[in-house]
């Protein structure tokens, strides 16, 4: 997948930047990290609740394996085939992406501390 068709694909959604990474692409929109791209792959962000939405679709949650074996799942899940073909739905999945990306941002916002003197 090129970046213009990511692009083109994300269009109802509203602007995405297409980055490269490691062996793929993330897309972001706002700032923040909503999709990724491995070998040709789309994966949306999810946070909990929404995996089950995923899931129900009969989904992938992306993750790799260690050298030592152990699997690491990330909150990137694939996307339907059907939406490639529908992006207004496509558009909602994302939508629903960028929440979860937004709500993760804030929870990973480390406590500020004031210096003691």
């Amino acid at each position: 997948m090129d970046a213009e068709f990511i692009r083109d694909l994300f269009a109802e959604f509203g602007p995405v930047d297409v980055r490269r990474m490691f062996s793929g692409a993330g897309v972001f929109a706002d700032g923040l990290m909503v999709a990724l791209i491995v070998r040709d792959v789309l994966y949306l962000k999810s946070d909990d609740p929404g995996s089950a939405r995923f899931a129900a679709e009969g989904c992938e949650q992306f993750g790799y394996t260690h050298k030592g074996g152990k699997r690491t799942a990330l909150p990137y899940w694939r996307v339907p085939d059907r939406l490639l073909d529908d992006p207004a739905e496509l558009a909602d999945w994302a939508r629903a992406s960028l929440a979860a990306a937004r709500v993760r941002k804030t929870a990973a916002k480390p406590a500020t501390r004031r210096k003691r003197r």
